[in-house]
């Protein structure tokens, strides 16, 4: 679909608030909360691949007219961030796809205690505002380097005490403590977590002693990198085959199913090339997967219906791949 920008805002240094709305003035398809836009930009040069980035949605989503998404600058932009920063102007049009949710906020807990640090802050801000709506029980503890570098901040300390925040420059550059934080969970509370790696890392290690599936993450970058192939082959390598065409390729112990496909001129979607963002999960029809991303849940991976094509490969001997 095709998304007019009609609001820029500074939200925090080096971060951009952006409005978006259908060109028309119509309603725009429905999202809850936790879903992010999936947004094709511009090439950097004639014949180079365009780029293809996941920005969250931060607005309620009772809002029918608008998305709104917060772009921080990086300073390793690959493309995207920058793009935002130095070229989207009011009135630009951007190309998205439907909104997808990796995220999903389970609606039935007794209390949600969001921790977000950075821009991480924007799944989580359209979670504390449909938990408002709903008057749903909620605490934030907001990480970020500085008040300066906090996006929401003002929005956020209107809150009253439901949030708490931790600047860095103000603790003598040491971190939360996510130990004491997370030491007690109550009955039904679920966790939801998002932001840099390191802060990920400290929470999903603060929280082992509590219940499956109740603590929730949304990552930027994978956690670590992909061990090497352990395929049921002794040489690591297996076929994937394509459903429409019948077309089979050898996928090589040094390659990427992602890659493979690519080398042999299918144009497959894609974003982060670490198992995270889920812009290339494809549908599986026949074979095992060895399941290597961090988007996927449990389930998903044991029916072995769906593989995330850029870093998965195979236990069996070949993939049917649903292309």
């Amino acid at each position: 679909m095709k998304l007019k920008v009609t609001a820029l805002r500074a939200e925090a240094e080096h971060v951009v608030s952006v409005e978006l709305r259908d060109p028309n003035g119509g309603e725009l398809p429905a999202f809850a909360p936790g879903a992010h836009l999936e947004l094709t930009l511009p090439a950097d040069e004639p014949g180079t691949p365009p780029h293809i980035r996941h920005y969250s949605l931060c607005n309620s989503s009772l809002e029918k007219s608008r998305y709104v998404i917060a772009v921080g600058l990086s300073s390793s932009s690959r493309g995207g961030s920058r793009f935002f920063h130095e070229h989207v102007r009011l009135g630009s049009i951007l190309n998205s796809q439907l909104p997808k949710n990796n995220f999903p906020l389970d609606h039935y807990a007794n209390h949600y205690r969001f921790i977000a640090g950075g821009i991480g802050i924007t799944p989580i801000l359209s979670m504390i505002k449909w938990c408002l709506e709903n008057k749903k029980s909620w605490s934030l503890l907001y990480c970020a380097r500085s008040q300066a570098s906090a996006a929401y901040f003002e929005e956020l300390r209107t809150l009253g005490p439901n949030v708490s925040f931790h600047m860095d420059d103000s603790a003598a550059g040491s971190f939360a403590d996510l130990k004491a934080a997370l030491a007690n969970p109550l009955g039904g509370e679920h966790v939801y977590c998002c932001g840099p790696r390191s802060l990920m890392l400290g929470v999903e290690e603060a929280s082992a002693h509590w219940p499956e599936n109740s603590v929730h993450f949304e990552w930027f970058s994978a956690k670590e990198i992909a061990p090497p192939p352990q395929s049921e082959n002794a040489s690591g390598e297996f076929d994937v085959v394509i459903k429409s065409s019948g077309a089979r390729l050898r996928v090589s112990s040094d390659k990427s199913i992602l890659e493979t496909l690519e080398d042999h001129g299918l144009a497959i979607s894609y974003s982060c090339r670490q198992g995270v963002c889920g812009a290339c999960e494809t549908g599986l029809c026949d074979g095992i997967a060895d399941h290597r991303d961090q988007l996927l849940t449990p389930e998903q991976k044991a029916s072995q219906k769906t593989i995330l094509l850029c870093v998965s490969r195979a236990k069996s001997s070949s993939l049917v791949l649903d292309l």
